[in-house]
């Protein structure tokens, strides 16, 4: 398998990886021929995987413009993959052109790529770092550099939480990190469920199997157990949802029917 120029050499092209899969899901090229076959294969289950992370990427672009209209120009973005077209940076600069963006993310291939749409650019960093470990983040240097942890911050965990084990204590390294924020931050959350995925659940739990076979579990939390993920925040109106109904541009009855698979949510710090 020819290695493209921007495949860092240190990466295994032959292991599929959740970045570079989402990238294939949304119409992106940087992914290879292995990303591809495992995203096929999830499709297999469940067709509308491509809507779900379309949808993922639409409440993320609305709660983005929420939280500049709540004067919030900080953001602070963990899981945020390969940086596609209508990005943390484009949609925050939209609305405020001062927006300053850290993304984090643990692929190689992901943080590559962002250093070279980010290479121009002095408000926006990444962050080679594991949401696991939220010191790593709080304590790098690009946090320290646009990031003011005394001023609120939009948090956005979007579609990145679903692939942390219970074993690993997710909710632990959510609370750490919302422990590190001024008041009046923002947690942006979206997370998968059978709930709201026009599908038996059988068929659904097919793509868990495909996950589980590239070594990235995925893992179904239900409601309330994503709620749980808010404790220590005020949710914002209309609360935990299904992603098409937070807040929607459009009307909810045009939307697809894989949009409104598992739950979005934002909240506030008291």
């Amino acid at each position: 398998m020819e290695r493209p120029a921007w495949a860092p050499r240190s990466i295994d092209i032959t292991v599929p990886s959740v970045a570079r899969v989402n990238d294939y899901y949304l119409g992106g090229s940087h992914n290879f021929e292995v990303d591809r076959e495992a995203a096929r294969n999830a499709m297999e289950f469940m067709p509308g995987l491509p809507k779900i992370m379309q949808a993922n990427r639409a409440f993320m672009r609305r709660a983005v413009r929420y939280a500049v209209g709540e004067d919030i120009t900080q953001f602070l973005d963990i899981g945020s993959g390969i940086p596609t077209f209508g990005n943390v940076h484009e949609a925050a600069r939209a609305a405020h052109p001062d927006a300053r963006v850290v993304y984090v993310d643990h692929d190689p291939v992901a943080v590559a790529h962002s250093q070279a749409v980010l290479e121009d650019d002095k408000d926006a960093d990444v962050v080679a770092a594991d949401l696991r470990n939220p010191r790593d983040i709080l304590e790098s240097p690009q946090v320290g550099r646009l990031i003011d942890l005394n001023r609120p911050v939009a948090l956005l965990l979007v579609a990145i939480l679903h692939f942390v084990e219970d074993a690993d204590d997710p909710y632990g390294a959510v609370a750490e990190l919302r422990d590190a924020l001024a008041s009046g931050s923002l947690l942006v959350l979206s997370h998968a469920a059978f709930e709201g995925v026009p599908l038996p659940p059988e068929q659904a739990g097919g793509v868990v199997d495909v996950y589980k076979d590239i070594r990235s579990p995925l893992i179904m939390r239900s409601r309330d157990e994503v709620a749980r993920f808010f404790e220590g925040y005020d949710m914002v109106e209309p609360g935990l949802v299904p992603m098409a109904n937070w807040r929607p541009d459009t009307a909810p009855e045009d939307e697809d029917p894989y949009s409104f698979s598992g739950f979005a949510g934002v909240g506030r710090t008291a």
